[in-house]
């Protein structure tokens, strides 16, 4: 015993230069905030090590490394280095490196809150050993996973607990998406497995192990051939390809990128002014109501038992400056509410023009305006938000930029399809999050769903789709609950109105048409009330609150729904991909042709025949 304490002791001693040599390497990255600071900095510290090594004798410069690394791990957001190699050289030194087997509980840590939590240079950090996790919305589980995973040797093994989110969305694509890629397999995984106790608390346990793929693996304990980072049974990594045939159909709104284009009776000084002031602008003068239209948001969408605005907004689209002073008296309260704001932008091209643009909205979208002049209602999403909810909305409208947008040219057929838990589920899937929150992303959600073959002409989907919308709307004016609200109590197993379970079973109808439509008979439109959130209580809306449930399809029949949508998909992306190569050379040619010349944007002073974008 005192002989291996004698060589502790002598190796602890000579260590200690290691590891503050690996301390101040931390420290340096730490000290800045990009790279190439961060590399002037280290090797500034390195030469300070050198020297101090070489000159035993110069207390000074070595009180100064120490203050350094004392200095990274005692100020706020401090940080104690640890490092592998050197704690456990036995490990690292050997001829197949690592452990040979990890078994851990992260902590859970939504990417939203890693930056107030543990500071920027900590982000920085994580995104620089594990690439491909730039993503705001990767929970800091997935860093543990991939660092698992690097730390395990070949053919070792990991076991860890995760949150549910750790197959889904970026957290997926920066954990185990990565972690598959690299060569490993995942070989045993719970998807969702109650916490055991009071709290209402799901995790999913995933078991993976390096270099060698495993013949069988157990899927919440049922034999599979393999286990994908979606942990579906199934070994293939897949990603959903935008389908060409889904393209002008989706739209975000316009970003004002200033107040002073509305009006509203909210109470901030910054709008153009109130609704009354509105009025007697319009009452002055009547063509003012010619470029004034109501203006709505997520909030109102989801909020309003009507889906009704409450502001308006000045919109000038695309037409020039001296088009705009057709309407002089909005146009010098734009000038006075945006343009002092927009006179600070600058330092990229985008900037500069909102800034030389004063007059027109920071992002407009004029190929919206084109996709629904014909049309006198279109469906509409709020970005984000808590439920995949669609409802019509008048055309002759400015949407936000928190609204999605779809033409609805299919009406009430094509309300059942994106309502459907069919697209709920794919949107889910490949949509982001905001926290906890689902973010609606039309090139994810939308343009790379698969709808049914000439969907449109499927009747089913049409009455299905009217019987359902019809009684929401009158349940939600009956109830004076917006859509937040009358899905808070569709979920809600412990509400057993008769209302409620009517919308149930009306939802249940338009699952069954949209099933149908893909000759998906064999399906079944069975539901539960299954818990669905990591934590015991979530918070839905101003002041409301829920217990976690959703009223949903069990993981099984949703992931075969998931499958097929996926084959779906990627048959149709392959005919595209085929029939695009297949066309004439000169077709295209003709194409690229009119593209290049389209001609200089036209006056329009109709929102509905807004022309060629001008950025």
């Amino acid at each position: 015993y005192e002989t291996l304490a004698q060589k502790l002791a002598v190796t602890e001693e000579q260590m200690i230069d290691l590891r503050l040599a690996g301390d101040l390497t931390i420290a340096a990255f730490f000290a800045a905030d990009k790279p190439k600071e961060r590399e002037t900095r280290r090797k500034d510290l390195a030469e300070k090590f050198r020297r101090a090594r070489e000159r035993v004798t110069d207390l000074e410069l070595d009180d100064e490394l120490q203050r350094i690394t004392s200095l990274l791990k005692v100020k706020k957001h401090g940080v104690t280095p640890f490092h592998w190699d050197l704690e456990f050289p036995e490990v690292f030194e050997r001829e197949n490196p690592g452990f040979d087997a990890i078994v851990g509980n992260p902590p859970f840590l939504g990417g939203a809150r890693i930056w107030p939590a543990r500071g920027g240079p900590y982000t920085g950090w994580l995104r620089s050993i594990h690439k491909n996790t730039s993503g705001k919305a990767v929970d800091l589980v997935a860093h543990f996973f991939r660092r698992a995973n690097h730390l395990t040797r070949f053919a070792g093994t990991f076991g860890l607990i995760g949150t549910k989110t750790i197959a889904e969305g970026d957290t997926r694509a920066a954990g185990l998406k990565a972690i598959c890629k690299s060569g490993s397999y995942i070989y045993d995984a719970r998807r969702r497995f109650r916490w055991p106790g009071s709290a209402a608390v799901v995790v999913s346990v995933v078991h993976v192990v390096r270099g060698i793929q495993p013949p069988i693996a157990l899927l919440d304990g049922c034999p599979v051939s393999g286990i994908n980072s979606f942990l579906f049974p199934r070994s293939e990594e897949f990603e959903a390809k935008p389908l060409r045939s889904n393209e002008g159909r989706s739209f975000r709104g316009c970003d004002t990128y200033g107040l002073g284009f509305l009006f509203s009776d909210d109470g901030d000084a910054e709008f153009a002014g109130t609704i009354a002031q509105m009025n007697e602008l319009i009452q002055r003068d009547p063509a003012n109501a010619e470029i004034i239209f109501p203006f709505i948001g997520g909030k109102e969408l989801v909020t309003h038992p009507q889906q009704m605005h409450h502001r308006y907004a000045i919109n000038f689209a695309d037409l020039s400056l001296e088009e705009a002073k057709r309407w002089p008296d909005l146009l010098n309260l734009v000038s006075a509410k945006v343009r002092p704001q927009r006179a600070l932008f600058g330092g990229y091209a985008v900037a500069d023009r909102r800034r030389e643009y004063w007059w027109q909205y920071g992002t407009y979208t004029p190929a919206l305006y084109r996709a629904i002049q014909n049309v006198d209602r279109v469906l509409a999403i709020s970005q984000t938000t808590t439920y995949i909810c669609f409802a019509f909305l008048p055309s002759r409208m400015v949407f936000s930029q928190k609204i999605i947008v779809l033409p609805a040219l299919g009406g009430y057929a094509e309300f059942s399809l994106v309502q459907s838990r069919i697209h709920e589920a794919w949107a889910l899937l490949w949509g982001s999050t905001q926290g906890d929150t689902p973010v609606y992303s039309p090139p994810d959600c939308f343009e790379t769903f698969p709808f049914p073959q000439d969907w449109i002409t499927h009747t089913a989907l049409e009455v299905a789709g009217t019987a359902y919308y019809e009684f929401r709307a009158a349940l939600m004016v009956r109830n004076g609950e917006g859509l937040t609200k009358t899905y808070n109590r569709f979920h809600d197993p412990d509400d057993q109105d008769t209302e409620i379970q009517r919308l149930r079973k009306l939802h249940a109808a338009v699952d069954r048409a949209v099933l149908d439509a893909y000759g998906w008979t064999d399906i079944p439109t069975d539901y539960e009330f299954l818990l669905d959130s990591d934590s015991e209580i979530d918070e839905v809306g101003s002041g409301d609150r829920r217990k976690p449930y959703s009223y949903r399809w069990p993981d099984q029949i949703r992931d075969e729904v998931i499958a097929r949508l996926l084959e779906l998909n990627r048959i149709r992306a392959e005919e595209e991909a085929q029939s695009a190569s297949a066309a004439p050379a000169s077709k295209k040619a003709g194409k690229r042709g009119r593209k290049s010349t389209k001609s200089a944007p036209v006056a329009n002073h109709n929102l509905f025949e807004v022309q060629e974008p001008t950025e």
